[in-house]
This record gives structure tokens, sequence and C-alpha cells, in this order.
């Protein structure tokens, strides 16, 4: 089923239940999830071949819209793998605890900020008193549980190694030990110091019953490549695959989902209402990035990965430019576009007030 189709289905419920209780942002995503391929304007296009002319629906673009953006996430990847080294790689994951989830999403903006600065921070901070080296990171946010409950956490890949700078800035590269990086819970440690001072600076108030354990986990992940892949399948798409959608009858949704355990597909049923307003708390506020790089991965670094390619003997593959072209579907020539006429998406959901903005009580995650 498509999500488009669900939210058209349940409009009305949505704004009777949450009414002027939706943030903005979530406004925007429903509007463009509605309009996508069908409202957002259309491009013409000929065949040079043939007498083949062609008109297509344009795509609204939007991040949480599960229809578009799949060619970013291949773009995406290629450009990790471009980075990667001949080392073994980790990925670390941050969960933040369940007492702060409520705080989390009512103060989005700031706390996914310093959840990065956080995360970074203290791997760097292990990376400099452990072992006297400067990492390399590429850190992602995910908010959302395999059975799309309200979940932050940071996913972040690094090499198993990293950069000594010595005097005169003069740089060498020392890797670490394939299997081990840190104990968990030392780590989790620091990360819990340096998030609370974070909070603290930015005035957050703190709930209570905020525990003294953390969890982060840690997973040798080999060359790195299959933590990439598994980091692009979530990146540039929405949260749920229309192809998980299964049924909507009688206000009632089946969806399914792979338990992380057992790695089986099972199925989960709830009101419609309640399947929809998950998929909206798990919107980004505008303009924020979930995909940060750090070190010698951040993109004002390029020369420095490129000696540490170079040090580690790195083979770079020569890249060759090339523009991606539309075939004729009857005679496979190059189809030439002749017109783009963009459409402006309806407004729907989207009307501001003084009460949409800081007031997301009726999404509270649970």
């Amino acid at each position: 089923m498509k999500l488009k189709q669900l939210i058209a289905n349940h409009a009305q419920e949505i704004t009777q239940t949450y009414g002027n209780q939706l943030l903005p942002s979530q406004r925007k995503a429903l509007d463009a999830i509605l309009a996508c391929r069908s409202q957002c304007g259309e491009f013409y296009s000929h065949c040079q071949g043939c007498v083949h002319s062609n008109v297509m629906p344009l795509s609204c673009g939007h991040r949480s819209c599960p229809q578009c953006q799949h060619h970013l996430a291949e773009a995406w990847k290629e450009r990790q793998q471009d980075k990667l080294l001949p080392v073994n790689y980790f990925m670390v994951t941050f969960t933040l605890p369940f007492e702060l989830r409520n705080t989390a999403y009512q103060h989005q903006s700031i706390l996914y900020d310093i959840l990065f600065k956080a995360a970074i921070e203290a791997l760097q901070t292990v990376g400099k008193n452990n072992f006297n080296i400067q990492f390399g990171l590429t850190a992602i946010l995910h908010t959302h549980k395999r059975d799309k409950g309200y979940h932050p956490h940071i996913h972040i890949v690094l090499p198993g190694g990293g950069l000594i700078i010595g005097k005169n800035k003069k740089m060498s590269w020392k890797s670490l030990p394939e299997k081990f990086l840190i104990n968990e819970f030392s780590l989790a440690k620091i990360f819990r110091a340096i998030l609370l001072k974070y909070m603290f600076e930015q005035s957050i108030p703190l709930p209570a019953g905020i525990p003294k354990r953390w969890v982060v986990n840690i997973q040798s992940v080999g060359q790195g490549d299959k933590a990439i892949k598994y980091l692009a399948r979530y990146l540039y798409r929405g949260v749920i695959s229309e192809n998980d959608i299964l049924t909507d009858q009688q206000g009632q949704v089946t969806f399914r989902y792979q338990e992380s355990k057992t790695k089986r597909l099972v199925t989960k049923t709830q009101s419609a209402i309640s399947f929809i307003s998950n998929l909206l708390k798990h919107v980004l506020p505008r303009g924020f990035r979930r995909v940060r790089n750090y070190g010698f991965l951040h993109g004002n670094a390029k020369k420095t990965l490129k000696r540490i390619q170079l040090m580690l003997r790195v083979k770079l593959p020569l890249k060759i430019k090339y523009q991606k072209k539309m075939d004729c579907p009857l005679c496979s020539s190059d189809m030439i576009i002749d017109l783009v006429i963009p459409k402006r998406i309806p407004f729907r959901f989207q009307f501001y007030s003084l009460n949409t903005i800081n007031k997301p009580e009726a999404l509270m995650p649970t």
C-alpha cells in the first residue's frame, strides 16, 4: 500500500485528532507526500530516433517520502566507498536512554545536535587519551526502532586507526587492534557525562530517574563496506518501505518489520492514526543534517585523506564522469527533455500559527 493513499484516506481524522499540534515540519512532510508524482509538476521529453514523446510527473523530493531520493542513497554510498581504507572498521552506536526520549522530542533541533557532539567528543577523547590519535568518523542519526517506535540513536562508522600529528605537523598513521576499540561501559560513561553537560549548558531540563548505566554498542565490521551499505539503506528514504505496509482495513493498519534478534519478519497491527503519528515523529527539523563527517573524513580534509591513502598504499580508481541519460522505451535512443513545469505543492496540512510552534504534545513518543 502507498503511504500517500494511507494519508489521504485518513487526512480528516489526522486534522481532527491533532489539530494545530502538528509541527510545521510534519505538516510540510504530509503535504509533500500527498502531492508526490501527482501535483508537483511534470516534465516533457521526446525521442531523437522516433516519434515517441513522454510526460512524466515530478516527485516531491522530501526526505520523509518513501518514493524519493533513492538515487541520493546510491550517490552517498559511492562517495563513502571512495573513502574506505584497507583497515578494520568499527561501528559504534550511541543510544539515548528511554527516560530522555520525551525531552529529545520536545527539543529536537538542540538535542539532536548535541547528541552528535557528545558522541563524537566521546570517541575523539578515547582516541586522544588511549591511543594518541585523531579519528576519522562518519555519523548518522536514526530516530526509529525496527517497529517504527521513537528511539533516537547515533551510528558512527570509523576506520580502526588514526592520525598521529607530531612536531612540525608531520603526520603518520597508527592502526588499532582488529577486534577491540574500548570497553563499551567505559565509553558509555564518557558519553553520558558529556551529553548531560551539554544539556545543562543549553538549559534543557533533565527529567527524573535518568539511569546511571547507558548503552553503547561497539561492533567490528570488517572492511567497512557492509556498514556503509547498511546505513545507506536507511539514509535517503522514508522510515518505512511501502512494501512493508500490508493492509488498511476498518481504520487498522498492518505492517511488517524484521526483528533484530530473530531476523524474522513479524507483523504488527495498530490504528491508522497511531501508525501515521508514529511516522511523523521521525520527521527531522527543517535543514537538519542527519549525516556528518569528522576528522580526516570531513569534506574540508580531502588533502589529508589523500595523504593517508598514499601512506596506506591505497589504489585510487580513475573516476570516469558520465551523464545519466533517459532511453526511449520503443527504440532505446536518447530522450531529450523539452520542458520542465514545476508546481507549488498544495497546502492541505500547512498552516502556521503560534500554537504550532514548540508544542508537540499530541505526538509525544511512547
